[in-house]
């Protein structure tokens, strides 16, 4: 298994710096760069967490699965960070505001939640996107996602 150059987000110490960052958010914290507003931005991060946890997104078709698998599965849980303004999939397009509170609450229960799973639970886990993932892709994912749109926040 490959060793991420992310922390580990299934370590109570990590989940709880990236909880910590998140309540320093407000309403009307505004973005260093991008288009979404804050709630947007905390809506848009709990989509990969859906995806792990419900059946809200459906699994892409086989010719969508075979792109996302051979073309863009290494840019989400591939250690090279993602790029400032980078294009997102469909399903994490957040339009309209969201309540900031209730999206907060949401990422925050979400990322204890994967915690408390641990990396066992993730290792050769199915991703609605990218087929079985091991642990460590389960990380940067997770870990590299929000940590990308927190510092979008300055968080």
């Amino acid at each position: 298994m490959q060793v991420s150059s992310y922390p580990n987000i299934f370590n109570t110490s990590v989940s709880d710096q990236v909880i910590q960052r998140i309540n320093k958010l407000k309403p009307e914290t505004a973005a260093l760069w991008g288009k979404m507003s804050v709630d947007q931005m905390l809506a848009h991060c709990n989509v990969p967490y859906e995806m792990a946890f419900t059946n809200k997104h459906p699994e892409p078709n086989f010719i969508l699965g075979f792109i996302l698998k051979t073309f863009v599965k290494d840019t989400v849980v591939g250690t090279k960070p993602y790029k400032k303004h980078s294009q997102t999939a469909p399903a994490f397009v957040i339009k309209g505001s969201r309540n900031f509170e209730n999206e907060k609450v949401r990422l925050i229960s979400y990322i204890k939640q994967a915690q408390q799973l641990g990396e066992k639970h993730f290792d050769g886990k199915k991703s609605n996107s990218f087929g079985n993932l091991n642990a460590d892709e389960w990380n940067t994912m997770f870990y590299k996602h929000i940590d990308h749109h927190l510092q979008q926040f300055g968080a």
